[in-house]
Order: structure tokens, then C-alpha cells, then sequence
């Protein structure tokens, strides 16, 4: 009699953690499609959704031993976000990336460098990272390099001068400059450089902090533009990364961290909707075919993604297999830095390198023109 009464407490209990689930993985859906500058906090549930893929994954294999009808519930909602897993997982497998790349296509490298900071806490070995930067990146020999949290002191410095670096290589520039310091003698944002001639820049500034960036370049007889932006970031510090790693304790100092956390959350999900609305505008009115390059601090199921990307191309996705990484810490498939062209090229090749010297990886595409009819 005791063991059919605790199976049916079990089974109800199930059901309902089922139907919690179900709600937060269809509110996770969502987030794609709804301005975090009203529903903030559709966007933070958006950011379980890989772990609510699984949950529901696995309550569909309980179901299909304990009850097989119901498990056709958790299989049938999970078709709801195959919009958000066709951006999330990558299913194309293509040969390794190889040195060698077509004289009409355009190399590309993005990579935000973390403002040279490396990863070492070794002084010595600190003082390497902005020339072994340099060096991974002309392994590569791109054609065009997108770089964010670049910085440089601009006093002719050999060894802070980092312009001055990577100018040897690449004669063409243009550096958004959105952060100065020291009268001017300290910037950093985001930089594109080019071995290609630039016959024209821009720059869209966001209401706080960073930018949009793009400059024009011509290759043989077209016009290009390249785009590169740093969207806002949560900002989080090693308080806060500590504070992530206790959010099960519920004493005073957990309860301190995770209100700090949510708050910084919502200051960046208001601030990146708004960003993300001057690059769409901006992108939009492009006159050339383009290609926008980035750490979006924004993963592939996020609004911020689906506003961006729209009929774009992602590099990743048309030549990788599996989820994807780009960011070394907090979870394991944090991809939030892209290469998007339009639909006027294709994707040759793409892959993403990680140097160890920046908490990013660097991202690599050999990118091919194919029309110019806009």
C-alpha cells in the first residue's frame, strides 16, 4: 500500500517540476524576441537556456519509462526553440582551416585582446603579451584585423606604443579612441586594421562608453565596409565571479552578491538593447556590402543576437561542428564574439584559436566576395 502512494507522490512531483521547467525553457525561447529594456528579466532566464535544453531532455527519457505519453510533451516543446539550437549548435563539418587562402578573398581576424593584459600573472611574462599577440595574429596573415579592449599610451613608446606594433604590418588604421586618459596619452577601444587601402571611416558613438566602428576598404574594385563594436558586458569582477560560484549559500554575503550581480545584469541588458539598435540602424543604411565583426557580450540565442545577425551569415556556423566557444570562464559555451557578413559573400573558412593569451579567442574566416548588387 506504501509503495504505490510513494510512487504516486514521486510521479506528481515530477509533473510539476516538469511543468516549471517547460514554462522557463518557453520564457527562455522568448528572450530572442523581446527588448531586454522591458523584460530584462526574460533575458537573464534566456541565458539558462542550454542547461533547460537538457533538463528537458532528460525528464523526456524519465517519462518515456515511467509514463510514455508524457515524454512526447517534453519532445514536442523542445521543438519550439529550434531557432535558438540552430544558432546554438553548429552542424557542419569541414576540413581543418588551412594557411593557404584564395587571392578575391578577404582574411579576417577578431579578436578582443583583453587590453594585453594576457592571462599570466608573471610580470615577465605580462611584458611579451602585446608582441605575442601580434605574432599569433600574423601566423594568420589577415587581410584585416578587428580588435577590442585594444589599447595604446600613443607616446612613442616601443613598448606601449601598440599601434605602432602592428602598423609594420598593417599600414592601415582607424581606433575608435573611446576611452583617454593621462591628457590623451592612454586610449583604448576598438581598431581595425588593414593591409587593404581604408578610403573611408565612421564611427557611431553609443550613449555610454564604447562605439561602433567601421572603415571602407577597397578590395580590387570593390567597396567593403567592415564593422567593429564592443557591445557592454555585465562588468563582473573577481567579487562577483566569487559571489556566481556561491549563489547555493544563503548567508548574508551570498544574498549581498547576488543582488549585486542581478543589478549589474540589468544595467548591461538595458544598455546592449540600446547599442544594439544604433548598429542595426547603422548596418541597415550601409551603401556596401559589409561584414560586422565583434564581442557582442551576448550569446547565439540572445535578442541581441537574432537583431544583429537577421539574414546575416555566421562565420561559425557555416563552417564549424558543435557548440562553440569564445570566452574562458563562467560557463562552457559562452561563444559571444562573431564574424556576421552579408549575404553578398560567402564563408570559405573559419575557425577560432586559442593563443592562451587573452581571456577571448581569436576568430579567423577567409571571407569571399559574391555580389555587389545591393
Amino acid at each position: 500500500m506504501g509503495k504505490p502512494i510513494i510512487r504516486r507522490a514521486f510521479k506528481t512531483v515530477m509533473l510539476v517540476v516538469n511543468a516549471i521547467i517547460i514554462l522557463f525553457y518557453l520564457l527562455a525561447c522568448l528572450s530572442a524576441y523581446l527588448n531586454p529594456s522591458n523584460w530584462w528579466i526574460i533575458s537573464l532566464i534566456g541565458l539558462t537556456f542550454p542547461y533547460l535544453v537538457i533538463t528537458l531532455f532528460l525528464l523526456a527519457i524519465f517519462w518515456l519509462i515511467a509514463k510514455p505519453k508524457l515524454a512526447w510533451v517534453s519532445l514536442i516543446v523542445l521543438l519550439v526553440g529550434w531557432k535558438q539550437f540552430s544558432v546554438y549548435f553548429a552542424t557542419k563539418s569541414t576540413p581543418l582551416f588551412s594557411m593557404s587562402k584564395s587571392n578575391h578573398s578577404i582574411r579576417i581576424v577578431n579578436w578582443n585582446v583583453q587590453s594585453f593584459n594576457g592571462l599570466t600573472s608573471s610580470k615577465s611574462a605580462k611584458k611579451l603579451i602585446r608582441t605575442d599577440i601580434e605574432n599569433s595574429i600574423n601566423t594568420y596573415q589577415p587581410d584585416v584585423v578587428c580588435l577590442q579592449e585594444f589599447n595604446t599610451s600613443g607616446n612613442n613608446s616601443d613598448a606601449s606604443d601598440n599601434i605602432a606594433l602592428f602598423s609594420k604590418n598593417y599600414p592601415y588604421h582607424f581606433f575608435s579612441e573611446d576611452y583617454q586618459r593621462v591628457k590623451g596619452k592612454y586610449k583604448s577601444g576598438c581598431i581595425i586594421f588593414s593591409k587593404i587601402p581604408i578610403i573611408a571611416t565612421g564611427k557611431i558613438k553609443f550613449p555610454v562608453a564604447e562605439s561602433l566602428i567601421y572603415a571602407d576598404i577597397l578590395k580590387d574594385s570593390d567597396t567593403i565596409r567592415i564593422y567593429t563594436t564592443h557591445l557592454q558586458s555585465f562588468k563582473f569582477k573577481k567579487e562577483d565571479y566569487d559571489g556566481i560560484d556561491n549563489l547555493g549559500n544563503t548567508n548574508d554575503e551570498a544574498i549581498i552578491a547576488s543582488k549585486n550581480i542581478v543589478k549589474k545584469m540589468k544595467l548591461a541588458f538595458t544598455r546592449r538593447s540600446k547599442q544594439v539598435e544604433l548598429v542595426k540602424e547603422s548596418i541597415n543604411q550601409s551603401p556596401y556590402p559589409n561584414i560586422l565583426c565583434g564581442d557582442f557580450n551576448d550569446v547565439p540565442y540572445s535578442y541581441t543576437y537574432f537583431m544583429l545577425k537577421e539574414n546575416r551569415k555566421d562565420a561559425f556556423l557555416e563552417k564549424q561542428f558543435g557548440i562553440g566557444k569564445t570566452f574562458i570562464g563562467l560557463a562552457y559555451s559562452l561563444r559571444i564574439d562573431y564574424i556576421l557578413p552579408d549575404n553578398h559573400f560567402n564563408v570559405q573558412q573559419f575557425d577560432l584559436i586559442d593563443e592562451n593569451l587573452s581571456d577571448h579567442l581569436m576568430l579567423v574566416s577567409d571571407i569571399e566576395l559574391i555580389s555587389t548588387n545591393k
